[in-house]
């Protein structure tokens, strides 16, 4: 009995409401692009022991059995020998000086650091894909509920002026407007319903079935400004921190060593190379067969003379690919910066927005409120009514938009510096409810 109380119990608790946070730990399991980036990290680390194995030795064995059959001619004299051969070597062999060796090296550490870098990335575009897409679907959620709302209080104002007009106190006219702005209202419902199951289908997208309704913004929560207050800070650390500038940055390292490595296409090389190795003779006309056992250590030098200018012309290649690689970082930089600027007055500019909006809500509540009353009387005409309807929902629904927007300026913000963390995305889910 315990048992079937505790399932009756469960069946009638309400779903929790899926909460940013949430969503974001759903979107790690679920979203295909980051599963992509786990993946490309992975292989990107595997850039390094690449580029260490060219120091290390190599080790090789090889092997053969060869079935001869020769004719020999000699003085009118023909001879015919037929034998089996059989060998296998063992060769050891470890780069003593081989300078491109080094730079593949120094090669593959930074592109092993540059796959993490560019995984920090796919991390924070996961966390900024994650929140635009649960603030489309509570816009698209406060836009349906303001079409909603219109309505019915245009539907009330429409069953007003029927009255009115039954008794003579308003002409056909007032029902007339009320009924257009009626069916105008009907449509919008309809735009929201499709705008709304568009939204949610987006999200479904990054982070998989939604579980209940999603947290709305507590707007009695305030929205704290940028730290520092300074734009120019925020400037100056996105030209050093933002991840891209950071990719960038290694992608011009890789590509001044790439400088170095075809250049020592030159450069002399010089291994230790050992051989251990056994052959063996059997001959088909008799006699025992022959073995020879080889052994030998010794040093390898390699001196390019002319390669035909391959490796002069590659050296070319590699310098004007170096340049591009700086204007590449000089451009990520300035991008940057602007992406700080652009989000910085996006925070600053929004919470200003919000302030006006929320006093222009209470100004358009007084609005309709006096206008409704007016009507009553006979001070007002139904078009005023409704022009103030109209206004109260269109400034609530900026003003639920005004809040999302700046929540994700403030994302944006952090992610231009190269800071956006999970933490952040706490700071912003604590304004839910």
């Amino acid at each position: 009995m315990k048992k079937i109380a505790w399932i009756l119990m469960l069946a009638a608790t309400p779903a929790l409401a899926t909460d940013l946070l949430q969503a974001y730990l759903q979107a790690q399991d679920y979203d295909a692009q980051f599963s992509a980036a786990r993946a490309n990290l992975d292989a990107g680390q595997e850039k390094g022991p690449q580029g260490r194995s060219g120091l290390l030795p190599s080790l090789s064995l090889s092997g053969n059995t060869i079935w001869n059959d020769n004719d020999i001619s000699s003085s009118g004299t023909n001879t015919t020998r037929r034998y089996n051969s059989n060998a296998y070597s063992l060769t050891l062999s470890q780069p003593v000086f081989r300078w491109q060796n080094w730079v593949a090296y120094d090669q593959g550490k930074l592109a092993a650091a540059q796959a993490e870098a560019q995984f920090a990335q796919a991390r924070q575009d996961l966390i900024l894909r994650v929140s635009q897409a649960y603030f489309d679907v509570l816009n698209a959620q406060v836009n349906l509920e303001a079409a909603r709302a219109q309505k019915t209080a245009i539907a009330q104002q429409l069953e007003q002026a029927k009255k009115y007009f039954e008794v003579g106190t308003a002409t056909i006219v007032d029902t007339y407007e009320a009924q257009s702005r009626y069916d105008l209202a009907t449509a919008q419902e309809i735009a929201g319903e499709s705008s709304l199951e568009i939204a949610q289908e987006a999200l479904r997208v990054v982070i998989g079935e939604l579980s209940g309704e999603l947290a709305m913004l507590d707007t009695q929560k305030a929205i704290q400004p940028p730290n520092p207050a300074k734009v120019e800070s925020w400037m100056d650390a996105a030209r050093q921190g933002n991840i891209n500038v950071q990719i960038q940055g290694q992608t011009e390292e890789i590509a001044a060593k790439e400088v170095q490595r075809t250049r020592a296409g030159h450069y002399p090389t010089l291994d230790v190379v050992a051989n251990a190795g056994r052959s063996k003779t059997i001959s088909s006309t008799g006699g025992g067969p022959v073995e020879t056992d080889v052994n030998n250590i010794g040093l390898q030098l390699n001196i390019p003379i002319f390669q035909g200018g391959y490796v002069s012309s590659k050296t070319r290649e590699a310098v004007a690919l170096h340049s591009a690689a700086q204007a590449n970082l000089e451009a990520a930089r300035r991008d940057a910066a602007l992406q700080a600027r652009q989000n910085y007055l996006g925070v600053v500019n929004g919470l200003a927005q919000i302030r006006a909006l929320e006093a222009a809500h209470e100004s358009s509540k007084a609005s309709l409120e006096s206008n409704k009353l007016g009507y009553e009387v006979g001070v007002r005409i139904n078009i005023d009514v409704l022009n103030a309807e109209q206004q109260l929902f269109v400034t609530r629904r900026d003003l639920a938009k005004a809040y999302h927007d700046t929540l994700m300026a403030r994302l944006r913000l952090k992610a231009a510096v190269g800071t956006l963390e999970e933490a952040d995305l706490r700071e912003i889910n604590a304004l839910l409810k």
